[in-house]
């Protein structure tokens, strides 16, 4: 498929014509159970945990380049072939692989909207058992813009062109779900519960983009600022990136760190607020 053709998020009737293809590449990252009774034809699946780095009590961090040019090139990546990214539990942790694309350079992918919870609901085609994966050669070209670290984070608290959004639950954020040694968010973030961004009504893909950009607006999560993500290890936030870039707001960074990292950290402020 061609570069200008590909859209960030598919649908699923898209993909399904596009089955077959020699330059897809369709990566599931649903647990193994579920993969091994169903997937999408001649999918690859990818256990989310391989392309993170736990550095305890930090549970999300990206791991070196090298590992990663390892595992996606066992995976079946190249920089030609064009990557689908899909699980079964909302798109948490599809994003967060294209996430990790899109730091690594990777710029051929798209979310299958709607994950296998439509695939599957709107009976489209699918195989059982194990996939090998293609031949895979990829070489990572790690780019900065989609990244932020703790300490840079800590010197845009006050500033007016960034937007911080918390993906977790209003429980965590307001400090009364403690996932770390302290509870609370990040001071000025704004929350959106990432699953406010799914419509049940339609098997779980993104809600309609006039609808997704009336949220935005209403938190002054708005293009003109450098939005920055994250939640307890930018798994839900990863979501809230790929909606925000299928949006088009062109500066979005996720914290990978995130909440581990974070409320662990004494020095950092927090807030309850």
């Amino acid at each position: 498929m061609p570069q200008q053709t590909i859209p960030l998020i598919i649908e699923p009737e898209q993909l399904e014509k596009q089955l077959g293809q020699e330059d897809l590449l369709v990566v599931d990252l649903s647990n193994r159970t579920n993969y091994a009774q169903h997937h999408i034809p001649d999918a690859v699946r990818l256990e989310c945990s391989a392309i993170l780095s736990r550095r305890g009590p930090v549970m999300g961090l990206l791991p070196s380049n090298l590992q990663l040019d390892e595992i996606l090139s066992d995976t079946g990546v190249t920089d030609e072939r064009w990557v689908v990214a899909c699980d079964d539990e909302g798109g948490g942790k599809a994003s967060r692989f294209l996430w990790t694309l899109d730091v690594l350079g990777h710029t051929r992918f798209s979310l299958l909207n709607g994950g296998m919870r439509a695939w599957l609901a709107e009976n489209r085609p699918v195989s059982e058992g194990p996939v090998s994966p293609p031949a895979g050669d990829f070489t990572a070209r790690r780019q900065e813009e989609p990244v932020i670290g703790k300490d840079q984070l800590l010197q845009y608290l006050n500033d007016p062109n960034v937007v911080l959004v918390d993906a977790r639950s209003p429980a965590e954020f307001r400090g009364e779900d403690v996932r770390a040694a302290r509870g609370g968010h990040i001071p000025g973030a704004v929350n959106l519960d990432w699953v406010k961004l799914m419509d049940p009504a339609r098997n779980m893909r993104l809600l309609p983009d006039n609808e997704l950009r009336e949220i935005m607006a209403s938190l002054a999560i708005t293009p003109d600022k450098t939005v920055v993500v994250y939640c307890q290890t930018h798994h839900r936030s990863s979501l809230t990136y790929i909606a925000l870039k299928h949006l088009g707001y062109p500066s979005v960074r996720g914290y990978a760190g995130a909440w581990s990292e974070w409320g662990n950290d004494p020095e950092m402020p927090v807030s309850t607020q």
